[in-house]
């Protein structure tokens, strides 16, 4: 029998916030001043949803241990200026919040640091405060499901009965792998058939999750 959902986790960048096309921008710029030149798919196939670290060692891995550092401060630079110059909440998103009725709390690749900025930018922070979660805070980031389990064992809730939105391929694997019921947002930067899977519904209008969670 499918346990009904006790807890939906939210991925942070491209689900709360609109912060992936700002991520790929800057990564496109810097991949073309840098070495390593990439397109916006790219960037999207190799890095959204990512940790900070495994981003690093793929362009550690292509350019050396020393670019991969400067490119790492550079970016954390940049996308806090570009953050700070305009970032909103992702479209339809505080409207989704206010009727889902159920706990709720984000699991995400960036740091604790990052979510305090682009979630307090946007006026969010303090509707999640106490239940934010960062892959730095477990072995592997995603794929893996271990950021997703972790969430779910501090919020005490069985997995099963976990729903988790993301956006992006490695975070909807991740919550397969998690035993967790995924919702792949594909009214960001992933294609929609990029997040389709088992276990996984697929959506474009962030107004259109609390219907789908509650199976309305």
């Amino acid at each position: 029998m499918i346990k009904s959902i006790e807890l939906v986790i939210f991925d942070c960048d491209g689900v709360l916030v609109d912060s992936e096309r700002i991520a790929a921008r800057v990564q496109v710029a810097l991949g073309a001043e840098l070495g390593w030149p990439l397109s916006e798919d790219e960037v999207v196939r190799r890095f959204i949803g990512r940790s900070h670290a495994a981003i690093r060692e793929q362009i550690a891995e292509r350019l050396g241990e020393e670019t991969a550092s400067v490119w790492h401060k550079r970016f954390e630079l940049t996308h806090a200026e570009e953050v700070d110059a305009g970032l909103l909440p992702v479209d339809g998103l505080p409207e989704a919040l206010d009727a889902i009725g159920l706990p709720t709390c984000v699991a995400s690749s960036g740091s604790h640091e990052k979510m305090r900025h682009t979630l307090g930018r946007t006026g969010l922070y303090e509707r999640f405060a106490g239940r934010i979660f960062s892959a730095t805070e477990v072995a592997r980031g995603k794929p893996a499901p271990d950021l997703f389990l972790y969430a779910a064992e501090r919020m005490g809730v069985d997995p099963a009965a976990c729903a988790v939105v993301e956006d992006s391929r490695p975070g909807v694997e991740a919550a397969r792998a998690a035993g967790m019921r995924a919702f792949g947002y594909a009214g960001g930067l992933t294609p929609a058939d990029r997040l389709a899977g088992a276990d996984t519904v697929v959506f474009h209008d962030m107004r259109a999750l609390p219907g789908l969670i509650h199976g309305i």
